[in-house]
């Protein structure tokens, strides 16, 4: 606290209201203050239908000058084999958890303690792609699950997951189901196969290094294994439909 003597003309003076300092800590406090409420501010923006949001990826692409390829489609214009095919490749619980897979997260623990990408849920992935970075790191991680739980609390189901599909990336430059499916098979987001939503359910743990149009051999069996578990999905992808 700074004391502030005010001199008068006459010669007297006297001692000001006290004036405290904004050190670097008060502006600290505040901004992540900030960056603690900015992100839930927004999840309460993103619930009106309308509105479209954009993952960090794409912003990079955009500040970087490389453009990308995304056009948004509402959740009914998705062919429901593809909605099925991601849930059941990527977040098999979806539909009961509250953001967070309790018991899968304690079954694929890595050998350093770090949750893999087989504990991450649809959730974490959303909140990650809105407001986080990609890459393995304990703080990422430590941020994903209060903004997964709170995404969940905040968003439907059906928003959450047409969140999802219209912002994750699906190849160099690629986000979001309609580019994915125009890029890769030459066609509207609704009208793609099984197989064809299975191929790019795949490919969602690495985009980049596998392409849904030129399946490999390990690509093919487990898409495989992915539409078999989508034409039986039945109550697991209840909370979408």
């Amino acid at each position: 606290m700074t004391k502030l003597v005010i001199h008068k003309e006459d010669g007297t003076s006297y001692l000001a209201d006290p004036v405290r300092a904004r050190s670097w800590w008060w502006w600290l406090k505040r901004g992540l203050a900030l960056l603690v409420i900015a992100p839930f501010a927004l999840l309460l923006l993103y619930k009106l239908p309308f509105v479209h949001p954009v993952s960090t990826l794409m912003i990079k692409d955009l500040v970087t000058l490389k453009g990308y390829e995304r056009q948004w489609v509402p959740l009914e214009d998705i062919a429901p084999v593809l909605v099925n095919s991601v849930m059941m490749s990527e977040d098999g619980q979806f539909c009961s958890h509250n953001g967070i897979d309790w018991n899968q997260l304690k079954l694929v623990l890595s050998s350093d303690g770090e949750p893999s990408r087989g504990a991450s849920t649809i959730p974490m992935q959303t909140v990650k792609n809105l407001f986080l970075w990609n890459g393995r790191s304990y703080v990422r991680k430590a941020l994903e699950f209060p903004l997964a739980q709170g995404a969940s609390l905040i968003l439907s189901k059906r928003r959450m997951m047409e969140i999802y599909l219209n912002i994750v990336e699906w190849g160099d430059g690629i986000y979001g189901v309609e580019a994915a499916a125009q890029h890769y098979f030459k066609r509207p987001a609704s009208k793609l196969t099984a197989r064809q939503a299975a191929y790019l359910a795949v490919t969602l743990p690495n985009p980049i290094l596998r392409d849904a149009s030129k399946p490999s051999r390990g690509m093919v069996r487990i898409s495989r294994i992915v539409e078999n578990r989508a034409r039986q999905s039945g109550a697991y992808v209840g909370c979408v439909q």
